[in-house]
């Protein structure tokens, strides 16, 4: 049986001694601490040496000599002369830690979607014990805190970015002429509580927590549930008096960075030592390969425990905002108080400067869970221009706010940003702030579009006109005017797998006939026919789809459309306007879907019944649930393949179609069955001539 004494400069209280059986070998492995003094190291290393195949050192910290760590420098200087006065082997782990550090991240990156840490918001609470891990973690993100100012020079500073990090470690960083003078290190106590509160909010802030080993406790002495909750704590050598203080403040996800070979938790330096007594190789002489060989062959991946028994996982989204009109900016008291006693003017100057107002929080949304276990929140963030205001500047004005947005969305941890209105159609559709913005953005138009047939079919349904045969297309005739733009072109391609007989209607006759061509390769069995006039079809559909540019140009006459006609109005602006929309009550025109989404969410009102969102807004909500944080939909021409895909991750996440919106607002069910017998009434010849009449 070989023999492994772990001399720690750590707490004894984690002393131990066990037999074991690791890689095919059977041990007696032994550890002690010396709580913090370097003399009772010594005697115990010297006892030992001759007993042991091999010693392990531990407690020692590993990092760069700047400010208050040269007396680090010196003790680590004392431990390299000790080790030369003992024969038997002595090893520190540091090769082992390096290379389970690095891997311990790639690892859980790749488990996990390979996206965990995509654009997270990380803060090490020292970077330089925890160098290897912030190396490895600004590959999937540049979002990355460091506190050593605080801890290391009492400097209430943060380092944000890597880059910067470096410099501090060398000694040439700026933030190093912080370092007290004699003056503040005379009020040492009132800097020391500034300090301890700015790293709480710290910690408060940031998704990912790094916490070095050594100094656990003493990092997180003032942290309780506030600070901690819902966190994901990347650490090492996790004992369970660590587990549960990290159960009891509410943490969801700790990662240990050190693989746990065997019952009881040991440290880097005793699994290291073991490793070369297996191989029969000098510690001295064992490499990062032969670690690398050990860990490939007998899968010592790093621990992910969930102190609450259950897996956990939250991503952040965040979506923009803005007020539609002067009325939306009368929901807020004050201007709604002003508005009363002023002339009209004083709305036009009102909407005029709440346009360069800079973006800010409309709310927190929370609750939001997948049935696969994941979860999201997110923020509403709000720019104040109305579509007027976007308007009347040239579209660089709104990409200035849009990636101010996207900067606070950034620092508040979002992963992801969704454009909501006008927003996402303003310039060239997103395509200029996803090239400047620092996370990926995303529309929401693949979601619209599918959102908005996703309602067209509800409707047909709960209309009751047009016979619904399980697994059979509908043989009715749907037309798409607009057929050959971005929403257009994927709306006929979807209508032609679901409708029998499709119409495409456009003024541009080339992009017809190739739209066309192109449908019929994926459908051949749709009838599909062609034309540049609207009003030549026009009377015998059942499912019409407007989806021009036309911006406010009569597009079709509302009026020849036959009663029970499901119109579905996915144009920015709408290409029916509430007065045409009025004047046929036996016809349904509907704006867009709405999506439930799954879980509690929870935030402020948008307009829409609770636990329901818009389609733009889901689409992002769905990204995030799946891990997807990446450019999904911009520009102005939709993937017809991207709008199946969101429609089933959305499936895939528990998305529901809740609701059916037309211009006044959501349809209840009653309101559908009106016109539903208007139409019926129409159809059966009855005198319904006078609808203007019967809408009101």
């Amino acid at each position: 049986m070989k023999q492994i004494v772990s001399v720690s400069l750590g707490s004894s209280d984690y002393d131990y001694e066990f037999e074991t059986e690791f890689l095919g070998h059977k041990f007696n492995v032994r550890r002690m601490g010396t709580d913090g003094d370097p003399d009772v190291a010594v005697e115990i290393l010297k006892d030992w040496e001759n007993k042991a195949d091999a010693i392990g050192l531990g407690g020692v910290n590993f990092r760069y000599g700047i400010g208050s760590s040269r007396e680090l420098q010196a003790q680590e200087k004392r431990i390299k002369n000790l080790r030369a006065q003992v024969d038997s082997p002595v090893t520190t782990g540091h090769k082992l830690r390096r290379v389970s550090f690095e891997w311990a991240i790639r690892h859980i990156q790749f488990m996990y979607g390979n996206n965990y840490f995509d654009y997270n918001k990380v803060l090490f609470l020292s970077g330089l014990l925890c160098y290897n891990i912030a190396s490895v973690l600004n590959e999937y993100t540049d979002n990355l805190t460091f506190a050593d100012p605080i801890f290391e020079n009492g400097i209430p500073k943060f380092i944000n970015s890597l880059g910067d990090f470096n410099l501090y470690a060398k000694g040439v960083h700026d933030v190093l002429e912080w370092v007290p003078s004699r003056r503040i290190v005379d009020s040492a106590a009132p800097l020391r509580k500034w300090n301890e509160f700015i790293i709480r909010k710290a910690i408060q802030k940031n998704p990912v927590v790094v916490v070095p080993a050594a100094g656990f406790y003493e990092y997180l002495k003032d942290c309780g549930i506030e600070e901690l909750g819902g966190k994901t704590v990347i650490t090492s050598t996790v004992y369970e008096d660590r587990i549960q203080f990290l159960k009891e403040r509410g943490v969801n996800v700790i990662i240990d960075c050190t693989p746990k070979m065997m019952e009881q938790v040991v440290g880097f330096n005793v699994l290291e030592a073991m490793i070369g007594a297996v191989l029969g190789i000098p510690l001295d002489e064992l490499t990062e390969d032969d670690i690398l060989e050990v860990i490939s062959e007998y899968r010592m991946n790093p621990r992910v425990i969930y102190p609450s028994g259950e897996f956990k996982r939250i991503n952040r989204f965040s979506f923009v905002i803005h007020p539609l009109s002067q009325e939306q900016l009368k929901k807020d008291p004050s201007i709604e108080l002003a508005a009363r006693f002023a002339p009209p003017v004083f709305m036009d100057a009102v909407e005029k400067a709440i346009a360069y107002s800079p973006p800010f929080i409309y709310s927190k949304v929370t609750g939001i869970k997948s049935p696969l276990g994941v979860e999201v929140e997110g923020w509403l963030i709000t720019v104040g221009g109305t579509p007027k205001q976007m308007l009347a500047h040239n579209a660089e004005f709104t990409y200035k706010r849009l990636l101010q947005a996207a900067k606070m969305s950034k620092r508040l941890g979002a992963q992801i940003m969704g454009l909501g209105a006008f927003t996402k159609v303003v310039g060239d559709a997103g395509v200029t702030v996803a090239k400047l913005a620092d996370i990926p953005i995303t529309t929401g138009n693949s979601y619209s579009a599918s959102g908005a047939l996703w309602a067209a079919a509800d409707a047909v349904r709960r209309m009751g006109i047009i016979k619904v045969e399980k697994g059979k297309k509908l043989k009715a005739k749907a037309m798409v005017v607009g057929a050959t733009g971005a929403i257009g072109s994927v709306c006929c391609r979807l209508l032609a797998m679901a409708f029998t007989d499709i119409y495409l209607v456009d003024i541009r006759h080339s992009r017809l006939l190739a739209l066309r061509e192109s449908m019929l390769d994926d459908t051949p069995d749709a009838n599909i026919e062609i034309t540049t006039r609207v009003d030549k079809y026009l009377a015998d559909m059942d499912v019409i789809v407007t989806a021009t540019s036309a911006a406010g140009k009569k597009v079709l006459d509302i009026m020849a459309v036959k009663p029970g006609c499901v119109i579905t109005d996915v144009a920015r602006p709408l290409d029916l306007s509430p007065a045409d929309v009025a004047k046929r009550p036996d016809v349904l025109v509907i704006e867009s879907g709405e999506i439930l989404l799954p879980g509690e969410p929870e935030m402020k009102d948008i307009g829409l019944p609770n636990k329901v969102a818009y389609a733009c807004l889901a689409e992002t909500i769905v990204l995030a649930l799946e891990g997807r944080f990446e450019i999904f939909t911009i520009g102005r021409k939709l993937e017809w393949q991207k709008v199946k895909e969101i429609y089933q991750m959305g499936l895939k996440h528990g998305m529901k179609l809740a609701a059916i919106s037309g211009q006044n607002g959501v349809f209840s069910d009653a309101d559908i069955a009106e016109v539903a017998r208007l139409a019926r009434e129409a159809r059966a010849g009855k005198d319904v001539l006078n609808l203007e009449k019967a809408a009101s």
